[in-house]
């Protein structure tokens, strides 16, 4: 099942998407994590199909609850690309790396990536898959995993590099408003086997920047879920996003950062396209 929040006549919505993927089936909750809690048995669709024509798509959790937690560095020819760029990203390190991304309003599909003139140089794209996870997770040992998730879309870890690498740590330069695109949709867990092994890619403006696939990620979704739930509990719509593979715009030689105007498409097999424009 895919799922998507909507905005019609002003009002925020959740629905499934129909299996043609032009319209819409209302679902009975009030947002997308009251959705996540009541848990995939319970998505049962009420009401007559809505077209996507006379709707606008929000991005799926538009406002996370708490900040969307990620992997730095976690495909190994991403790791080589970040140590050209700069060797204090992705010297080697014995643990997984992970931070986080503080989301006021996470941009939707069709949104604007907000450039920031005057603050960001250097503004930089990052395909990757993100994980909703769909019980309370504490202590999990890896092998139940997978129970935990509810779902998975695409997230654009959108990075200022400057700030990034200026402050030796990536909070500040992952978590500007508007960097943060994130859909089109969540699709529910069972439609995908486990581990996820799904094509991701990145464009801009149309030319191929990122090729890859999920099942490269050096450390996998169960090991990230069980250590993580090791030491903290991941609640019911918890944020993941693990890590995006080589072909950012540091990686090129020379370098090749984002535009206004450039149009972004972060693309994972079997979830869908998120496009945004920069701004």
């Amino acid at each position: 099942m895919k799922l998507v929040t909507y905005l019609q006549d002003g009002a925020e919505k959740v629905g499934a998407l129909t299996a043609d993927e032009k319209a819409l089936r209302p679902l009975p909750f009030g947002d997308m994590l009251a959705a996540i809690e009541a848990g995939v048995e319970a998505l049962v669709p009420a009401g007559d199909p809505v077209s996507l024509a006379d709707v606008t798509l929000l991005a799926p959790i538009p406002r996370p609850r708490q900040d969307v937690i990620c992997l730095g560095i976690n495909y190994r020819d991403h790791a080589q690309e970040a140590d050209r760029y700069d060797k204090a990203l992705a010297k080697e390190r014995p643990e997984t790396i992970y931070f986080s991304k503080r989301v006021t309003e996470a941009v939707p599909p069709e949104g604007s990536i907000d450039s920031h003139p005057g603050l960001v140089q250097r503004l930089d794209y990052e395909a990757e898959l993100a994980v909703i996870i769909g019980r309370t997770a504490k202590n999990v040992p890896v092998e139940r995993a997978a129970e935990h998730i509810f779902g998975y879309t695409v997230l654009n870890d959108v990075s200022a590099r400057v700030l990034q690498t200026a402050h030796k740590q990536w909070y500040f330069g992952k978590s500007l408003d508007g960097f943060t695109p994130m859909g089109p949709c969540i699709v529910t867990a069972d439609e995908i086997a486990f581990p996820p092994a799904l094509s991701i890619s990145s464009r801009v403006n149309g030319e191929m920047r990122q090729n890859s696939n999920t099942g490269l990620l050096i450390t996998g979704i169960a090991d990230i879920i069980a250590e993580l739930s090791s030491g903290m509990t991941l609640l019911p719509g918890t944020i993941i996003a693990t890590g995006t593979p080589s072909g950012v715009g540091m990686g090129f030689d020379p370098p090749r950062f984002l535009r206004p105007g450039d149009v972004v498409e972060c693309d994972i097999g079997g979830i869908g396209v998120l496009r945004n424009t920069v701004k």
